[in-house]
């Protein structure tokens, strides 16, 4: 079953990410695991460049559940374009999605997949409601969209 991402995503974060030769299988392609890489290095990208890192004695993000369409294969050598959009916001979740093309190959969506992202107390192992900073920072990306290189 394919999940198609919702239209009332906005985009907030773009990264390039380059295919390694590790990231290569058997088979000659990326091994599907690797897309979850390339879509937690844009999550990560994104929250440190918003000033939203992690913070094991406080308050941060938690996946609580991942999905990835594979549409096209990625093959070395080459450099993937993550595309990071926000969707629906609740009180202690959010969702994110990503799509990966090729950079010599954009409009080409090669993968798509998101995430449902819970915010949590890590001392107290509990979701917690955002702060007020953290909904604003996420709903506006901290700013206009970067594209930045990893």
């Amino acid at each position: 079953m394919k999940l198609e991402l919702p239209d009332d995503k906005t985009l907030v974060h773009s990264i390039v990410v380059p295919i390694r030769w590790g990231d290569m299988d058997a088979m000659g392609h990326v091994n599907n695991t690797i897309y979850f890489r390339y879509m937690e290095i844009a999550r990560l990208d994104w929250f440190f460049g918003m000033g939203l890192p992690a913070d094991p004695k406080g308050e941060g993000p938690v996946i609580v559940n991942a999905f990835c369409n594979f549409i096209r294969q990625l093959e070395f050598p080459g450099d993937v374009l993550v595309r990071t959009y926000a969707g629906t916001m609740g009180k202690t979740s959010f969702d994110t999605f990503h799509e990966m093309s090729r950079v010599d190959d954009p409009e080409t969506v090669y993968a798509n997949g998101g995430a449902t992202i819970v915010w949590v107390d890590f001392p107290r192992q509990k979701s917690v409601p955002m702060s007020d900073q953290a909904r604003a920072l996420i709903e506006t990306a901290g700013g206009p969209p970067r594209l930045t290189k990893g």
